[in-house]
């Protein structure tokens, strides 16, 4: 089977990409330039690459390349310099996850009786109020500043709430999970990590390290493994290194 990761040339998304390829997953990735990529991605020929600016390609375009796909990933995020921030597109993350999935449903993967995974990488500074989650005063204050002020905070928190309020634990097409990782870092291997139903840690006031390698090897495991799968879609579950 197929998985499509959009973001791949950020630095998690090249990690989920390796993974995803030496396990012998074949991998579709949309990126606007592949020079970011290392060899040992774009020579893989397990691996098919597009170069396109995704909020630009048609509705055709974008049902070609999810169709055949048994997971679509979305590692993308905007660039930290000013543009990045306050640049356009404000709605980067948000619009790709909506295309896209419209993009599924518009295949009707629902003949199969499979839905199509999406994953989506989000932050822990993101509140899951629907699954009841509580902050300190202080920091609703914080956060709510950080979403007036930066763009991206907002884009990343209407980007989960679009899989939430879309797609229900029994949709027939499309089943999601948003993974908030929190400060990240990097490290050059995998070592263990923990997965919570929600944060045990202020993200503001007392934040953890999650390193990217170990968020795309979460990732790539909800994509591989079925227990995992089952045990966390329609949840946004927080990576913690150990």
């Amino acid at each position: 089977m197929t998985t499509l990761v959009v973001g791949a040339s950020g630095a998690t998304g090249r990690l989920l990409v390796e993974q995803l390829l030496a396990q012998g997953e074949k991998v579709k990735i949309i990126v606007r330039s592949i020079e970011a990529l290392p060899d040992v991605i774009t020579q893989n020929d397990q691996l098919m690459i597009t170069e396109s600016n995704l909020l630009d390609m048609t509705e055709a375009e974008l049902k070609e390349h999810v169709t055949g796909c048994r997971a679509v990933v979305s590692c993308l995020g905007h660039n930290l310099n000013f543009k990045g921030m306050f640049g356009h597109p404000r709605r980067l993350v948000t619009g790709a996850v909506q295309r896209l999935c419209q993009a599924i449903e518009a295949t009707a993967p629902n003949s199969t009786n499979t839905p199509v995974k999406f994953i989506l990488m989000n932050t822990t500074g993101n509140q899951n109020t629907q699954a009841g989650e509580k902050v300190s005063t202080a920091q609703g204050i914080v956060v709510g500043l950080i979403r007036l002020l930066l763009p991206p905070h907002a884009d990343n928190e209407d980007a989960a709430g679009y899989l939430q309020s879309r797609f229900g634990l029994h949709h027939k097409m499309i089943e999601w999970v948003a993974v908030r990782p929190d400060s990240l870092i990097d490290e050059d291997n995998v070592t263990e990590y923990e997965a919570h139903e929600s944060p045990i840690r202020s993200a503001i006031f007392d934040s953890g390290k999650t390193s990217r390698i170990n968020v795309a090897h979460f990732m790539s495991q909800l994509v591989i493994d079925t227990g995992t799968w089952h045990k966390w879609k329609t949840q946004m579950p927080v990576i913690y290194n150990h």
